[in-house]
C-alpha cells in the first residue's frame, strides 16, 4: 500500500490491512470509545451514482462529535457549528483502505479563538488513537 501514515494540511491519513466494510466498523467503534457519536454517514459513491450517475470508490464520510467539546467550543464560539462535526473517512484506494480524519487545530485555526487550542488539541489525541486503531489487523 502507498500510504502507510501520512501527516496533510488538514488532517492525517492512514492504511489498513482492513477490507473497506471492515475499516469503517472499526472507525465507527474506536470513535465510540473515545466518546464520539457519528452523527452522519455519508456514502459519497452512492450519492455520486444517484445524483450524477458517476462511478467512484467506496467512500463513507463519517460525521463525528463528542458532544462534551462540542459544548465547550460552541459556548466560546458562538457560529462554530459551521465547522462540525469531526470527519473522519475511510475510502478504497488501488492499495487498499484507508483512514483520514480531519485536523482539529488545523480546522479550528481559522476561528481564531485561543479558547479552541486545548479543545482542538485533545480532538486530534483522542482521533490520533482512532486512526492508530484502525491501522491493526
Amino acid at each position: 500500500m502507498s500510504i502507510s501514515n501520512k501527516a496533510i494540511p488538514y488532517g492525517s491519513v492512514v492504511s489498513t490491512p482492513l477490507s473497506y466494510q471492515q475499516a469503517i466498523e472499526r472507525v465507527k467503534t474506536a470513535l465510540k470509545d473515545e466518546g464520539f457519536g457519528v452523527l452522519c454517514e455519508i456514502d459519497v459513491a452512492k450519492t455520486l451514482r444517484e445524483k450524477i450517475g458517476a462511478d467512484f470508490r467506496p467512500y463513507v464520510i463519517l460525521g463525528a462529535c463528542n458532544p462534551q467539546f462540542a459544548h465547550q467550543a460552541l459556548a466560546a464560539e458562538e457560529q462554530l457549528g459551521l465547522l462540525l462535526p469531526c470527519n473522519v473517512v475511510v475510502q478504497q484506494s488501488e492499495g487498499g483502505t484507508l483512514v483520514s480524519a480531519v485536523d482539529a487545530t488545523a480546522m479550528l485555526g481559522i476561528v481564531g479563538n485561543e479558547a479552541m487550542l486545548p479543545i482542538a488539541r485533545e480532538v486530534n489525541a483522542r482521533l490520533a488513537r482512532v486512526l492508530e486503531r484502525a491501522q491493526t489487523a
